[in-house]
This record gives C-alpha cells, structure tokens and sequence, in this order.
C-alpha cells in the first residue's frame, strides 16, 4: 500500500522543522522555503519553454541547488539531523555568473529598463526572477532576525535573480523577440 500524502499533523497551523522542532506555519522560515518551492515550480516552467539543451540542463541543475537551499532552510539550526542535507558550493554561483556571462556576451548593451514581456517565455522568466527576489527578501529577513541562514544561500539566490533576468533578454533574443523599453511618462 502506498503511503498517504496527508498526515493531519499540521491541521492546526504548525509543522515540524528538520530536527522535529514545531512552528507555526506562519514563521519566516517556513514563508522563506515555501517561496523557494514556489521558485523551484517556476524555473521548471521555465525551463519547459525553453529549446537550448545547455539551457534545460542548466535549469534542471539550479532546481537541484533550489531543493539544497530549501532543505537548509528547513532544518532547525540548533539541533542535530540524523539526515544528511546537500550543500552549496562556490562553484554552483560560478557555474550561474559563467552563464551570466555568455549570455551577456550575445546582448546588445541596456540602454533603459525593461518591462517584462513580448513573448510568455520572456514573461515568466521574469515570474521567476520577482519570485527569486522574494526568496531573497525573506533570506534577508530571517538573518535580519539573527535567524542563521548559510551565507552561501544568501549568495546564490542573489545570483540566480541576476541569471533570471539575462535569461529573460537572452531568451528573447533566440526568439527575435524585441525588448520593451520602460518609457517613463513626464
């Protein structure tokens, strides 16, 4: 018999930390992993409108790194796990500003800001990245509540936003898709 995916532990608005310590599901900790299963949910529709087999091979990587992130995330600092959780490594956030750039190699120079669109492959990349910067925010925040957050986490998921957007433009550019300039009303 397959196991049930419903547990009834958290019907009343807590859950268990990796350690077994109980918070509420409204703690920041919970929001930050919450949002980088949210990140996670859309590179892979990223990455299911993309064509560029170097590009699908990166994406499924940075959801393997994501998955790293949200179970550090996910783990009580302070007590010990008889589970053994990945890591980050410096290479992961060289592998995103090598990527950075290539891209940026093929990329005309940005002569203003950029409203996210022209093509729904563009645009959700542009979802994943506003989505990035709100991991990145709670990440900030938790630390900010002198929460301990690895300071790699911190730097990879900076980084993977900066990746997002020059693959929004990057991607754009394979489609011939032009840009849409931010032009302020005055």
């Amino acid at each position: 018999m397959a196991f049930k995916i419903y547990t009834k532990t958290g019907d009343k608005g807590k859950t268990s930390l990796i350690g077994g310590t109980k918070v509420p599901k409204s703690d920041i900790r919970i929001d930050a992993y919450g949002t980088v299963d949210e990140l996670n949910s859309y590179i892979g529709l990223v990455n299911d409108y993309m064509s560029d087999p170097d590009t699908k091979i990166l994406l499924k990587e940075i959801q393997d790194r994501l998955f790293t992130i949200g179970a550090a995330l996910a783990c009580d600092p302070d007590k010990e796990t008889k589970m053994k959780i990945p890591d980050l490594h410096e290479a992961d956030i060289l592998l995103l500003e090598n990527s950075i750039d290539k891209m940026n190699e093929d990329l005309p120079v940005m002569k203003s800001f950029i409203l996210p669109g022209g093509h729904v492959a563009v645009s959700t990349c542009h979802i994943a990245r506003c989505v990035c910067r709100r991991t990145e925010r709670l990440c900030v925040g938790m630390q900010e509540q002198e929460m301990f957050i690895e300071p790699l986490v911190l730097k990879y998921i900076n980084r993977l936003s900066d990746y997002l957007f020059v693959l929004s433009r990057w991607v754009g550019q394979q489609l011939g898709v032009d840009e849409i300039p931010w032009q302020p009303r005055v």
